[in-house]
């Protein structure tokens, strides 16, 4: 019965664990992304440069990471070639760069509740561009229900009541920059046995993104802020928003790596409702029942996706785990004809 008891305890802690973990990337996310909608839009904090605003993200990021890792030694940077670092790392960095700035600007343009509508169309692109660059088979059924999240989105889209056409073909290409950075990530880096946690990514990555928006930035931004007079730099605002975005990037490790990616996605479901909500209940953004309509229907369809991808996994790892029984009964009987050969061998 004390073994039954230890056991129920520890399966109860293990769940209140992932409950914990979800809701800190929950929290970290909504507030990453509502601080960041204040300090860009024009009605509020009226500060709309996202490629500096991008910038000081990175220049944080890097800083504490290269702290963490050579003055703490935390974690252990990745032994990394200059040829890997060059064609692997320099070209996502500069997707994440692109993926960040764009995703940025749109808050500039589109309401925080239609934005995250839009997100809804990750597991299209992820998918066409998997297909495009061979890494995903192409089937029927899985392209139907990515049209169906499109058609979903696209109904959100029509009863959007403050549609800016800028603001849409920014998030949009935020999400296919994006989307080709998370292909790219698994032909580049995993396919080569290269993981990179949340710190050294950032150690290795964060520079090429300051490098990459530094060219933008000097021909769009720079000459703004030098003529104006009037800004300041508020440490307090920039300094809390930049820990935020830091510890968000350790919060997605935390909870990939204590539960699992598919979490990930059903918790970032449950945040974009929050966000939703938040965005019409606080923000006061116009939600309108056409925009609920297909939001719905999109949600139901990244749901369906999500369901394929954990039978798929779990058909994988049955699979897996019949191999590996068949070889260790290979293995077995390999001994014991051994083992009788021996035998024979002596009488």
């Amino acid at each position: 019965m004390g073994k039954g008891r230890a056991l129920s305890d520890g399966v109860l802690k293990k769940i209140i664990l992932s409950y914990t973990y979800v809701a800190i990337w929950i929290f970290l996310s909504f507030t990453v992304i509502v601080y960041n909608k204040y300090i860009l839009d024009k009605k509020l904090y009226n500060w709309p440069y996202p490629i500096t605003l991008t910038m000081i993200h990175m220049a944080f990021c890097s800083s504490l990471a290269v702290i963490l890792i050579k003055v703490f030694k935390i974690v252990e940077p990745v032994s990394m070639s200059r040829e890997t670092y060059l064609r692997s790392v320099v070209p996502i960095g500069a997707l994440y760069s692109l993926s960040l700035w764009l995703s940025n600007s749109a808050y500039i343009y589109l309401s925080v509740s239609f934005i995250q509508m839009l997100k809804a169309l990750m597991p299209v692109a992820v998918y066409s561009i998997g297909v495009l660059l061979k890494k995903e088979t192409f089937k029927s059924q899985t392209m139907t229900n990515m049209l169906s999240i499109s058609f979903g989105v696209a109904i959100a889209a029509y009863g959007e009541a403050k549609f800016d056409v800028w603001g849409v073909v920014l998030q949009l290409g935020a999400v296919a920059f994006e989307a080709t950075r998370l292909v790219l990530i698994q032909i580049l880096l995993t396919s080569k046995g290269i993981n990179l946690n949340p710190i050294t990514s950032l150690y290795y990555v964060a520079p090429c993104c300051m490098a990459f928006l530094s060219v933008p930035w000097m021909f769009v931004e720079f000459p703004i802020l030098r003529d104006t007079s009037s800004f300041h730099f508020d440490f307090v605002v920039f300094g809390t928003n930049s820990v935020c975005a830091f510890a968000l990037n350790l919060a997605v490790f935390l909870l990939v790596g204590k539960t699992s990616a598919l979490t990930m996605n059903v918790a970032g479901v449950v945040k974009d409702w929050l966000l939703i909500a938040f965005s019409w209940s606080v923000i006061k953004d116009t939600v309108t029942p056409l925009n609920l309509f297909g939001y719905g229907l999109a949600f139901l369809g990244v749901g369906y996706y999500n369901h394929c991808k954990l039978q798929a996994l779990k058909a994988k790892d049955a699979q897996k785990k019949v191999q590996e029984s068949d070889e260790e009964a290979g293995k077995l009987l390999v001994e014991r004809e051994s083992e009788v050969a021996g035998k024979e061998t002596q009488d």
